[in-house]
C-alpha cells in the first residue's frame, strides 16, 4: 500500500528535552484511550523525537529503564535504528517485528509558549531595635516598614505529545499532551517526566 511507503521522518526532525529541565513541573492536560482496546502491552519501542543525540539517549534509556522498573520490556530506538537518516515505514515496521514489539511510544514536542507570572508585592514590619523604657515605650513606638514591590515572572512551557501505538496495527490506542514549566537541570526533568507518562500508562491498564 501507498501508506506504507511513508517515512518517520519526525524521528530526527524536533530537538526538545535538551531545553527542559528537572525542576520544571509536568502536568498532563489531555488524555486520551482507546476504549475498545483491551490488551497489555510487553515490549515498548520507545521514539524520541530528539536531534541532540545525547539527549535522545538519555531520554530514551530513561523510559527503557523505568519502564522495565515497572514489569514492562522495552527497547530505545537509538540502539537499532540510524541517527542519521529518515527510515522507511515498512523498514521500521519490519524491525519492530523482529524485535518482538508490541507496542511502539512516540514523544514530540509540538509547541512552545511563555507564560507571565505577577508576584504580588510584599510589606514586612520590623520592630524597633531598642525596647529601653518597658512595655510602655515599646507600646508607643511604631514599627519600621520595608516594602517590595511586585515583579513579573516570565516562564517557558513547553507543550509535549506522546503517543502509544499497537505494534501490530499501527492503531493509536493512548494519547496524553503534557505541560512542562522549563526550568533547572535536564536529566531530572526527563526522569520526572517520564514517571508521570509511565504512571498514567498504569493508571490506563496499557502496561
Amino acid at each position: 500500500m501507498k501508506s506504507k511507503n511513508r517515512v518517520f521522518s519526525f524521528i530526527l526532525i524536533i530537538s526538545f528535552f535538551g531545553m527542559i529541565s528537572s525542576c520544571a513541573s509536568t502536568t498532563v492536560k489531555n488524555v486520551w484511550r482507546d476504549a475498545s482496546y483491551q490488551g497489555k502491552l510487553n515490549n515498548v519501542f520507545v521514539i524520541g523525537v530528539i536531534k541532540t543525540p545525547g539527549v535522545k539517549r538519555f531520554f530514551e534509556d530513561e523510559f527503557v529503564a523505568q519502564l522495565k522498573a515497572r514489569g514492562t520490556d522495552a527497547i530505545a530506538s537509538y540502539t537499532v535504528l540510524p541517527s542519521d537518516t529518515d527510515i522507511d515505514q515498512e523498514e521500521l515496521s519490519a524491525k519492530i517485528k523482529e524485535l518482538g514489539a508490541d507496542g511502539v511510544l512516540i514523544t514530540r514536542l509540538v509547541d512552545r509558549k511563555t507564560v507571565e507570572t505577577y508576584v504580588p508585592g510584599t510589606a514586612q514590619y520590623v520592630p524597633p531595635t531598642s525596647y529601653y523604657g518597658g512595655w510602655h515605650s515599646h507600646y508607643r513606638r511604631s514599627y519600621d516598614v520595608i516594602y517590595e514591590r511586585g515583579y513579573t515572572v516570565q516562564d517557558e512551557v513547553l507543550v509535549v505529545e506522546t503517543n502509544l501505538y499497537e505494534a501490530s496495527t499501527e492503531k493509536l490506542v493512548w494519547s496524553a499532551i503534557s505541560e512542562t514549566f522549563r526550568e533547572g537541570s535536564d536529566n531530572k526533568l526527563i526522569r520526572s517526566f517520564i514517571k508521570i507518562m509511565i504512571e498514567d500508562l498504569s493508571k490506563q491498564q496499557l502496561l
